[in-house]
């Protein structure tokens, strides 16, 4: 049974449409907004059998976008360990020997999310270490940052990787001073033992996936940008299966673009397929590619070498190599996002783009949507200068900014100033995305705005905020999750704002964040998700 067409009344709305910054009340007919007051008491609609709702003052927003999201990994990852609960070294055993011991379990042991530079401990878990809490099972746990993990000897033995085998292309397999293998695998090498657990069965991963929906309802989120990971051919096409079959059954309950791996250039120009493919649920957004690694593995590509290694982090695909590929993914009419963290990364790419530019005929047809740069996370001033010259859209994680302090802090020191710059890219000009990266960081958006306005983590530290000249206003973070993902899109005349004709998909909140403590933001409940004209949370 259809739900009937809804009224919101009595509300504080923010509706990021300049034409009407604030309203109280609106109404939602066909999946659309049909109407926007000023007045607490909205006037009777055309349509009939509308359902009435007092919110007795909350605050309404669009509903939130994710510009950067690892679905898959997150919502299959919700069912190993959980280790960004780990507050020390030793908890993040207990949690490996915890879900060692549920019955039913698979034989494979997997967990993700932990953040050694935060333990008192200060280390990296080792492939000992996680042979004494699961000795007869084989384990590979992923950093939150997904640039590295551990795996156990069981884990190594099966995946056939041992002391001879020769560091993979674009990864690294650690090996301590007597050349044994420590466990710990960098960016690519992952895959090495990745690739020796079984595959879900696509029922399996449809189910999950569809569940997992709920879990974003629950934070505000109805739309997301699905990131693909390097060297995971086979689990992007199960993915993009999965989504395909969730929308032709009416189960897809967001907006979704999906991206694809730049390793399939290639065979999606052959094909014929074109970024922006799809409908107004499901969408073929850009190839993937990495420039570099992350700071937390020391893979990141950066100007001056690290305090801690004296190296500058991995180059993955030389710039010369880049630009080709942009060349002819555009040519394909494919857009084409890019992982960039480190500041000499981040310095080459915009180089690449430039180039790219230059090169672009004025007869060219234009993309769907404009190439990106994904992450940005330490980028000089002079190098925000020339990128918002290109007009390309950036993604940022304010939530990644809070976990990586301690890290920054100990391996770059002060080049620090130069990191999570959200108040230089504005002021800049650049299209700015705010996202989670998730399953790196809490996926909800609260988390996100908070550490974007205070630049602290939740409790309260540092005072006065990390870098604080970088902070921005509460509106800025919020189009961030909103309006400007809509503009990115090129969906900005039916997305991203609360007006006449737009699609439905809202979120409603416990408190006004436009009032409240700054440091109550993230912890601000979610009593109500429209997406589409229809309640999915409640």
């Amino acid at each position: 049974m259809s739900q009937p067409d809804l009224i919101l009344e009595n509300a504080r709305i923010r509706t990021m449409d300049p034409a009407m910054p604030w309203a109280a009340s609106l109404a939602m007919h066909a999946g659309r907004i049909a109407s926007v007051s000023p007045d607490r008491r909205h006037p009777e609609p055309a349509f009939a059998k509308a359902r009435r709702i007092d919110l007795e003052g909350r605050l309404v927003l669009p509903g939130f976008w994710d510009s950067h999201f690892h679905y898959y990994q997150w919502a299959m990852g919700r069912q190993g360990a959980a280790l960004d609960q780990a507050r020390s070294f030793g908890q993040c055993m207990d949690l490996l020997r915890e879900l060692a011991s549920r019955p039913g379990e698979g034989y494979w042991i997997q967990g993700q999310g932990f953040n050694e530079s935060d333990w008192p401990e200060n280390r990296l878990p080792l492939r000992g270490d996680l042979d004494k809490a699961c000795p007869d099972r084989p384990v590979l746990i992923w950093r939150c940052d997904l640039h590295l993990a551990v795996a156990s000897s069981k884990a190594l033995e099966l995946a056939g990787v041992d002391e001879v085998v020769a560091d993979q292309h674009s990864g690294l397999i650690e090996r301590d001073q007597q050349g044994r293998l420590t466990g710990i695998l960098r960016e690519e090498a992952v895959n090495c033992v990745k690739r020796a657990i079984p595959e879900p069965t696509f029922a399996h991963t449809r189910e999950v996936m569809d569940r997992a929906q709920a879990g974003l309802h629950a934070l505000g989120i109805t739309g997301v940008h699905d990131v693909r990971l390097a060297g995971n051919i086979s689990e992007s096409a199960l993915t993009f299966r999965v989504w395909q079959a969730l929308r032709q059954e009416e189960r897809l309950n967001l907006r979704c673009w999906t991206s694809l791996p730049g390793e399939n250039r290639a065979t999606a120009a052959e094909i014929g397929l074109r970024t922006g493919l799809g409908d107004a649920y499901l969408r073929l957004g850009h190839l993937k590619y990495f420039m570099d690694g992350g700071m937390g593995a020391r893979t990141a590509w950066m100007l001056e070498p690290y305090l801690d290694t004296g190296n500058t982090g991995l180059c993955l695909i030389p710039p010369e190599e880049m630009l080709q590929e942009v060349l002819l993914a555009e040519e394909a009419g494919l857009a084409v996002m890019v992982h960039a963290i480190g500041d000499r990364a981040g310095h080459e790419l915009v180089g690449v783009f430039e180039e790219v530019q230059r090169r672009r005929p004025p007869s060219a047809m234009p993309l769907a949507l404009e190439h990106r740069i994904e992450h940005v996370q330490v980028l000089r001033e002079e190098d925000i200068r020339r990128l918002a010259a290109l007009n390309m859209p950036v993604t940022a994680q304010p939530p990644n900014m809070i976990l990586d302090i301690n890290m920054i802090n100990q391996c770059a020191g002060d080049v620090g100033r130069h990191a999570y710059a959200f108040r230089s890219m504005l002021d800049a000009g650049l299209c700015l995305l705010f996202s989670s990266d998730c399953p790196v960081c809490d996926p909800n958006p609260l988390v996100g705005i908070q550490a974007a306005v205070t630049r602290a983590r939740s409790d309260g530290t540092p005072e006065g905020g990390w870098h604080p000249e970088q902070k921005i206003s509460l509106d800025q973070a919020v189009a961030a999750y909103t309006s400007s993902p809509a503009r990115a899109y090129n969906l900005a005349h039916h997305h991203g704002a609360i007006k006449l004709g737009a699609a439905a998909d809202l979120v409603i909140l416990e408190r006004d964040i436009y009032t409240c403590d700054p440091a109550d933001i993230a912890a601000t409940p979610v009593v109500m998700t429209v997406f589409n004209g229809r309640i999915v949370h409640e």
